[in-house]
């Protein structure tokens, strides 16, 4: 790098280090310290407002379900009785799981009690023995699979953490259809003979992290094995990945860093550095960089996955600088700079996006 070029990137990370600051100063929805940006109590009820406004409204609707009849030519509510709301199963689904989180880390926030009510309206055991039974159906096993199954296992694994007799009786009406969509997984990862890479819903190593909190956390060892001996499988021989070549216009998710942000779960340190330094180079170079995705329509479904994008790869980042500190300072950098763009159109007013990007927006700044 010569002397030009050296000074341009100094201004360029002051800059950012700057913006993310001011940011921070003037937004009271987020603070920033310790070198990341940090959730605060108004940030929380900021976020909350989103799926409380959708996870019990019923349309518009996108279903995912495949019809083997016409029974269930029905409202969707009739056979997603749980989570038939914003939009989609797995929106929902996690939508319940960042109102799980944020009630957990912020109680007396002043939506506390309407979070409850909807939780325990739409959790309740009757309606996920409901929802059960669409897994259950020869036309409907790929359903949700692997996003929708592993949202479903974060959020039971957000339950089980949090002692509290109201999580417990959640965590109790949640668990046999985490334990349904875990033997589902477990059947599943062996037959796969290649990963999935795309940066959309059927990202395999998005999939395998969330599932590999769960069984952690359950103690499903069962679980646990398979999605390591399939991470290990698909990922271990990774090296000189293209990450120049995302995003792709349609990517909430990053192929490169989802994966990246997966192995540092499945091996030891040192052997997580070098795996990391061979399947990623410019990572650890001093002026690694990503542009944020830009989005030129937040009405368009697709288009504004990009925002999405934007806080994935921040919470990636913020796991791999944690278990690579050789390039800590810089990677979080890269983080920040995502999330001060991204930050702000979490709640654009538009609904393809207001349905589903605060629960990234709340995993991002409170999860890594």
């Amino acid at each position: 790098m010569n002397q030009t070029s050296r000074q341009l990137f100094l201004a360029t990370i002051v800059y950012t280090l700057c913006a993310a600051t001011v940011a921070a100063q003037t937004n009271p929805h987020f603070t920033f310290a310790a070198g990341k940006y940090q959730l605060t109590l108004q940030g929380a009820s900021h976020f909350a407002a989103l799926p409380l406004k959708c996870m019990q409204r019923e349309f518009p609707y996108k279903t995912g379900v495949a019809f083997p009849d016409s029974t269930l030519a029905v409202k969707p509510k009739n056979y997603h009785p749980a989570f038939y709301g914003c939009f989609d199963w797995h929106s929902s689904v996690h939508g319940h799981w960042m109102l799980v989180r944020l009630l957990k880390l912020f109680p007396s926030m002043p939506e506390a009690g309407e979070i409850r009510q909807k939780l325990e309206e739409n959790l309740s055991a009757e309606n996920i023995r409901a929802e059960m039974k669409i897994f259950a159906t020869k036309d409907n096993k790929s359903f949700e699979r692997t996003y929708g199954w592993a949202w479903l296992l974060q959020l039971e694994n957000e339950l089980m953490k949090w002692d509290d007799p109201f999580a417990r009786q959640l965590r109790d009406n949640v668990a046999p259809l985490a334990q349904q969509l875990s033997a589902m997984f477990i059947e599943y990862l062996p037959k796969m003979q290649y990963p999935v890479r795309m940066g959309e819903h059927s990202n395999l190593a998005f999939g395998l992290r969330l599932a590999l909190d769960y069984a952690e956390q359950a103690k499903d060892e069962a679980l646990k094995k398979s999605i390591t001996e399939t991470a290990l499988r698909f990922y271990k021989k990774d090296i000189n990945y293209p990450i120049t070549w995302e995003p792709g216009g349609n990517d909430f998710l990053s192929p490169a860093l989802e994966e990246a942000d997966l192995m540092w779960r499945i091996m030891p340190d040192t052997a997580y550095h070098n795996w990391l330094r061979k399947f990623l180079p410019a990572i650890a170079r001093k002026d690694f960089d990503l542009t944020p995705g830009q989005v030129k329509d937040r009405s368009d479904g697709k288009l504004v996955h990009l925002d999405g994008l934007n806080l994935s790869r921040a919470w990636d980042l913020y796991g791999i600088a944690r278990h690579f500190p050789a390039n800590r300072a810089q990677l979080y950098k890269v983080a920040n700079r995502h999330l001060t763009e991204a930050l702000p159109n979490v709640a654009s007013g538009e609904y393809m996006g207001d349905h589903w990007l605060a629960s990234f927006a709340v995993y991002a700044l409170t999860m890594q």
